[in-house]
Order: C-alpha cells, then sequence, then structure tokens
C-alpha cells in the first residue's frame, strides 16, 4: 500500500505519512527510518576509452589531444546527463592520471592541501570528451538501464597511462604521470 508504513513484528500497526507527520512535533526528537533494496536486475557496466596523448620530451608535460568514450548505457533515459556522467567521470579519471597527488614534507604534513596548490584538471587541460552512448537495453531493470557514472570513471587510468607508455615507449608504473615522473622515467631514473 503506497504512502503507508507498517511495523514488521505487528502488520496492524501502521500510519500514513500524513500522519506521521502530523504526530512528528510530539514526538520528542527526529523521525528516523531504515529502508534495505537489493535490486534484482543489476547488469554489469561495459565501457572502451580511446585516447591520444602527446607528450613534451623537455617538460614531461602530457596533454590529452583526443579523448573518446564509449559506454552501453542500457537505455539512456536522459542521454544529454549519460554524456554528462560520461565526461566528468573521465576529467576526473585523467585528473588521477596525470595530475593529482598529495604531496607531504618530511614531518608528514600536507603540502597542497588547498585547490590553489592541489593540481586538478580545468577546460584547459582537456580536449572535448566524445561521448558514444550505446544502447543495448538491461532486462533485468523494468526501464532498462545500467549504471553509467561508475564504468565511466574505471577506464581513464589505464587508457592514459597506455598512451603515455606508447607515446614514450616506456611503461610507467606510477600515479600520477606528473611532468617530474615522465621526466624520471625518461632518463631511467623512476621512483615508485
Amino acid at each position: 500500500m503506497s504512502g503507508v508504513v507498517s511495523s514488521l513484528d505487528d502488520a496492524a500497526k501502521k500510519l500514513t505519512i500524513a500522519e506521521i507527520a502530523a504526530r512528528q512535533n510530539g514526538s520528542g526528537g527526529p523521525i528516523i527510518a531504515h529502508a534495505t533494496v537489493v535490486p534484482s536486475g543489476v547488469a554489469g557496466g561495459y565501457a572502451v576509452h580511446i585516447v591520444d596523448v602527446e607528450i613534451d620530451p623537455d617538460t614531461g608535460k602530457v596533454d590529452v589531444l583526443r579523448y573518446t568514450a564509449v559506454q552501453d548505457a542500457g537505455q539512456a533515459i536522459h542521454p544529454g546527463y549519460v554524456e554528462g556522467q560520461m565526461q566528468g567521470a573521465v576529467a576526473q579519471g585523467v585528473g588521477w592520471a596525470l595530475n593529482e597527488e598529495y604531496v607531504y614534507d618530511k614531518d608528514g604534513r600536507m603540502e597542497n592541501a588547498s585547490f590553489l596548490d592541489y593540481r586538478m584538471p580545468t577546460s584547459l587541460d582537456l580536449p572535448l570528451i566524445d561521448a558514444i552512448i550505446v544502447e543495448s537495453p538491461n532486462p533485468g531493470h523494468p526501464f532498462g538501464v545500467r549504471g553509467v557514472g561508475e564504468a565511466a570513471f574505471v577506464p581513464p587510468l589505464p587508457a592514459v597511462a597506455n598512451a603515455v607508455s606508447h607515446a614514450l615507449g616506456i611503461r610507467m608504473f606510477s600515479l600520477p604521470m606528473s611532468p617530474r615522473r615522465v621526466l624520471e622515467a625518461l632518463a631511467g631514473t623512476e621512483s615508485a
């Protein structure tokens, strides 16, 4: 029955949402509820990311020239939102792959604790991200949808790492692949 809350222990104990709201002021505290959902229609997320990079051998700076993210979103109910989720996940993943890291001094204090010092990508660091939505509806969900943001967040790190490896001819094993680490890799002195 919609709009009714009942007790698991005694089905006769039930109130409508309106009745609960009317009694809230006299309850002596906040109304707290707990619910658990175990959806049976969860389906895997599938994505392929392709990235082209250019590396300045003098500075170690990696520029992302082109980025294409292809993802099976199931039924894309709002394609613009799906593209936004994909593009946002790519931007965050590229940041983790190339720039974002915590820097500590010798006493263990973080040296880049503010957004002035913590290096995240901006619109100047990223190309337009091509988001290609593949729609193969999830048969286990009433609307045919699949998760979007999570599946788009994982591929940027290995995709960028593979592109950097291909461009340098050297496999890097530490993230982020910052200019300092790229120069160390080129000099054969990369640290973990």
